[in-house]
């Protein structure tokens, strides 16, 4: 099998992709905010593009609940953020402990959505807003999960197996990234930013369980987060008309979906512009007020998920060098 080129484009994945966005750029004249949470509910089947089997696009409708799950349960403990810090650790360490099984094949993905729209429910100003947006996003993944089923499905092997990984590294790797989300969010809370979970949904979405992806692509989707949330920043600087926010969703989520078979980390850049645009469309402050530290809060959380991947893996292969004391 030839390796995939680091930027694909495929006119197919590009269709599906458009037709897929229909419904949030139609939404998205009348209602923004409503046309973005239907956007973000199309990303994993986006993710997916045409390289998916049937079973693997049935996923699509329950991680779009869990994402809106996440994103509500993140309003609720929003109001407590010593409790809200607590959660965001115990999600990390528990969703990481659960990816360690490959027989979970959903705990992968609630990584790269659930536990970033669980960030970004700490930004929502109440929960009966936040389970609009949370129904909306499912609303998009059943959509989404019926259009995919007009294309045929992919070969079962097109896509690796996942392999077990021992619970101590899957360990490992959710005291990192919890401890990542968990003091972005605590800077958040305690610097009184207006979107407190901005900083922890940054740091999340950067994050990967597998050390190896990290490493060799860490800077990578780094870049592409950062400039997904300049992009997102920049957008709502300029106050767009909401034909211009439907011509945006319809752009980014076909863009993005042609793009979906790149070898690098391309994607994450199309779904931090949505994402991070899911906090902006509300925002009721002057532009100059919270550019500046939405760039600065992302820049954090980004900064806070790559030291937690320095120092965590390095102090428990240090602990895992010391020598066992006889009894």
């Amino acid at each position: 099998m030839s390796p995939r080129p680091p930027i694909a484009w495929s006119w197919r994945n590009a269709a599906y992709g458009a037709v897929l966005a229909l419904p949030a750029a139609v939404v998205s004249l009348a209602a923004p905010s409503a046309g973005v949470a239907l956007a973000v509910g199309v990303l994993p089947a986006a993710a997916l593009g045409l390289r998916s089997t049937r079973a693997e696009r049935r996923l699509v409708v329950l991680i779009g609940g869990v994402a809106g799950l996440s994103l509500f349960i993140g309003s609720l403990v929003a109001p407590w953020p010593a409790l809200a810090v607590l959660t965001v650790f115990a999600l990390c360490v528990g969703v990481a402990l659960l990816t360690a099984d490959p027989a979970r094949r959903l705990a992968p993905l609630v990584l790269m959505l659930g536990l970033p729209l669980f960030g970004a429910g700490l930004s929502s100003s109440s929960w009966t807003g936040a389970l609009s947006g949370g129904l909306l996003i499912l609303a998009g993944s059943v959509y989404a999960w019926l259009v995919s089923l007009a294309w045929p499905p992919a070969a079962s092997v097109a896509r690796p197996p996942r392999s077990a990984a021992p619970r101590s590294a899957m360990l490992a790797y959710g005291v990192q990234i919890g401890l990542a989300g968990a003091v972005a969010a605590a800077c958040g809370f305690a610097l009184g930013v207006d979107h407190p979970g901005w900083a922890c949904t940054a740091a999340l979405l950067v994050s990967r369980p597998d050390r190896r992806q990290l490493d060799a692509r860490g800077w990578g989707r780094a870049f592409s987060v950062i400039g997904g949330a300049l992009v997102a920043c920049l957008i709502a600087l300029a106050n767009p008309s909401n034909a211009a926010i439907a011509v945006l969703a319809f752009a980014v989520i076909a863009i993005g979906t042609g793009t979906s078979g790149s070898r690098w980390y391309v994607f994450p850049f199309f779904s931090t512009v949505l994402v991070l645009s899911l906090l902006l469309l509300d925002d009721t402050e002057p532009a100059a007020h919270w550019f500046l530290e939405r760039v600065g809060m992302t820049l954090l959380g980004i900064a806070l998920a790559l030291l937690a991947a320095w120092a965590v893996p390095a102090v428990a292969r240090r602990h895992a060098a010391r020598p066992v004391p006889p009894s």
